[in-house]
């Protein structure tokens, strides 16, 4: 121990798990690929291990892992297959397509049964020994409290390939967040917590790459310990897991965090007709869930072809491992788990206080990291929105779902809307947690994107070549009367407008808010729902086409949500009145200014009302002080005419002024004071706040 590949200044330990192994050899490579193999003898635990006094960063390795090949019985030892490191620190790049990669004779009669003799060596990645010794100079993770973060999902190509300011050597890498281009618009954006899009070392598609695409999401993770190699402007070995510390080092100086998009549901080596990259040659047994009643064959709850076997003590214990080396060496501040309830899943149902949460509750340093669930897999069973335990945090589809079909004027009930505007405490609070809990987002990296959203109604995913039968059909879009690009300028202007109803309400949900990548700027992804395999102009972030107006809006709304802690509140809404006064800390009206009743929150037709903040409650804050804010009426009317709305009796407050109106293209200034009785005027698809002026 420790597993992996560890240098103390003079020599380096290697240690591999191989339960089921018989002989493995530890092969290192010279930089033109001369191999030395040699016989790992020591074996303590069921884990091999060897140390090699002179060998040091910068070594390239992998394993040969001998034993019975037999897929019948779920056993794929093939020692001519070189092995990456499940532990490795460093990946030496990307590997090279071929045949031999492969542990069966590819297109033979037996399919995966018969055994592949060919070397895989000269087209597999290579594992990399490094030297972990880093100043960090001080850093400390800026600890933001969920319900204050404002999450922006990003990608770390993605964000910076076409960036003008920045030196070309660096845009699309890690280096790129060190810039002061990048971190100067993304402070001004007013964004606490940057989540980038899988990091962990992943392959490139074979099927992807022959039809001239790739993956460029990289949800395709084969190294859990390593940051993805093509991310780094450093072209020594084992230098981009100092350029990604620099990074998050760099984003802590400026108050912001780093959490990661993690893939610990499959991996790339895919199902049984899959490659032997890593796990599967390693012990595939004890790495992956197979069939019980045929070995043969993988458990697939992720759609990729395999699903890890998180039953397995030595698959909990690299994931674990994996968790722990990114908070505690690389200094990351927390996790977004992809398809988490395929980490949930004991035997076949999820079980959401399976092993794999029992240990992470258990554990004195990932306890107190973000933990961020995309609570679904593909599986049965697998939509667990609201089940999660204590402590995590989940995307909230529901959110999504609700505010998208309010904006775009479809029937539904406001009770839905008016729980997920204020935390989704129907899904969260039963079972002890706090609005924070509730991750909200309108758009992700999975769907449109912002604008797209707002243009289309349909997919147009022709460029995936998959016959725009990928991606997701049920959009909840509407584009505004003209199906993609138009010069029309109503249609524009409708565009705009639905824009900001949809970053305004998100910002002033309670929860935590997640924009993605370019929202803010009016990036389009030309239709394309599931731009998944386009490292292109199609994704990228074009810094020449910035819609200025909406990301100055933007701007505003992340500084009007700092400045005003009534919708970043720590805990529920009680809707009860506060002692010694009429009002209560929130309150739902119609447009007529009556408060709610019963009957009105069951109507499917209604699309408009009032929503009463109190800010003078005088809620602690972290630290037990006690804060106190403006009082807010929020005019919703997401109806196809303009609406006259009421301002409530004076209980609720007696001096009110405009200070965002969507429909005038965000934020106003030195409206007039109204007061209650008075009537304001909210045009069609738009929201109008008012704040009270004491």
């Amino acid at each position: 121990m420790p597993l992996g590949a560890t240098w103390d200044g003079q020599g380096t330990n290697f240690a591999l798990f191989a339960e089921n192994a018989e002989k493995v050899e530890l092969c290192l490579f010279t930089e033109d690929g001369v191999e030395t193999r040699i016989p790992v003898t020591e074996q303590d635990n069921l884990n091999w291990h060897v140390y090699l006094p002179a060998v040091g960063p910068g070594q390239q390795y992998g394993y040969r892992v001998y034993g019975p090949y037999n897929p019948e019985a779920g056993l794929r030892f093939n020692p001519n297959k070189l092995l990456i490191d499940p532990y490795s620190k460093s990946i030496a790049g990307d590997l090279k397509w071929d045949d031999a990669l492969f542990g069966y004779k590819v297109g033979g009669p037996k399919e995966d049964l018969e055994m592949d003799t060919r070397d895989s060596a000269p087209f597999i990645s290579k594992s990399v020994v490094i030297d972990p010794i880093y100043d960090w100079e001080g850093d400390i993770s800026p600890r933001i409290s969920l319900y204050r973060s404002t999450i922006y999902e990003t990608h770390v190509k993605g964000f910076t390939q076409l960036h003008p300011d920045i030196p070309p050597e660096v845009r699309g890498k890690y280096a790129a967040f060190t810039t002061e281009p990048v971190l100067e618009y993304l402070c001004k954006l007013g964004v606490t917590t940057i989540e980038l899009m899988p990091v962990h070392h992943f392959v490139l598609d074979r099927h992807l790459l022959q039809k001239k695409l790739t993956n460029y999401w990289g949800y395709n993770s084969i190294g859990y310990l390593a940051p993805h190699a093509a991310y780094s402007s450093k072209g020594v070995l084992g230098q981009q897991v100092t350029e990604f510390k620099d990074m998050v080092k760099a984003l802590h100086r400026e108050g912001m965090e780093v959490i990661m998009d993690v893939v610990y549901n499959h991996t790339a080596e895919g199902n049984h007709l899959g490659p032997t990259l890593s796990l599967k040659g390693i012990d595939n047994q004890a790495y992956y869930r197979l069939l019980a009643d045929n070995p043969r064959f993988y458990m697939d709850y992720t759609g990729t072809g395999n699903t890890l076997n998180m039953m397995h003590p030595s698959t909990l214990r690299l994931i674990m491992d994996s968790l722990r080396y990114w908070a505690t060496e690389m200094h990351v501040d927390g996790f977004r788990f992809d398809l988490a309830s395929t980490l949930a899943r004991e035997l076949h149902a999820v079980d959401r206080l399976g092993a794999f949460f029992d240990i992470i509750h258990q554990d004195p340093i990932l306890a107190q990291v973000k933990l961020i669930a995309e609570p679904w897999d593909i599986g049965e069973g697998g939509y667990q929105v609201g089940n999660f335990p204590v402590d995590w945090a989940e995307w909230n589809g529901k959110y999504r779902d609700t505010i998208r079909d309010f904006w775009r004027s479809e029937d539904s009930k406001l009770a839905e809307f008016a729980y997920r505007f204020t935390g989704s405490s129907d899904l969260y609070q039963n079972n002890g947690r706090t609005p924070g809990a509730s991750v909200n987002f309108v758009t992700a990296h999975d769907g449109f994107t912002l604008r797209d959203l707002v243009s289309y109604n349909e997919k147009h995913n022709e460029a995936n070549g998959e016959n725009s039968n990928d991606g997701e059909s049920s959009n909840r879009s509407w584009n505004c009367g003209a199906e993609g690009e138009t010069d029309d300028p109503v249609i524009l202007a409708l565009r705009a407008q639905q824009q900001r109803n949809f970053i305004a309400t998100l910002l002033l949900s309670q929860g935590a808010p997640m924009m993605t990548m370019g929202d803010e700027a009016g990036r389009t992804q030309q239709g394309n729902n599931n731009a998944y395999c386009q490292d292109n102009d199609i994704s990228w972030t074009h810094w020449d086409k910035i819609d200025q107006k909406l990301l100055e809006f933007t701007q505003a709304m992340t500084q009007f949500r700092k400045d005003h802690p009534v919708f970043r509140q720590r805990r529920w809404f009680k809707g009860v009145p506060i002692h010694g006064n009429e009002a209560s800390d929130i309150g739902w009206f119609t447009p007529e200014g009556v408060e709610m009743a019963e009957e009105n929150w069951g109507e499917g037709f209604a699309r408009s009302l009032t929503v009463y903040l109190n800010g003078s409650l005088k809620q602690p804050n972290a630290h037990g002080q006690r804060v106190t804010d403006s009082s807010f009426l929020l005019m919703f009317n997401a109806h196809f005419e303009p609406i006259f709305f009421i301002i409530p009796d004076k209980d609720w407050g007696v001096r009110w002024r405009r200070v965002i109106d969507t429909h005038q293209e965000g934020f106003v200034e030195d409206a007039d004071i109204c007061g209650p009785g008075e009537i304001v005027q909210v045009e069609s698809r738009s929201l109008v706040v008012l704040q009270h002026v004491d």
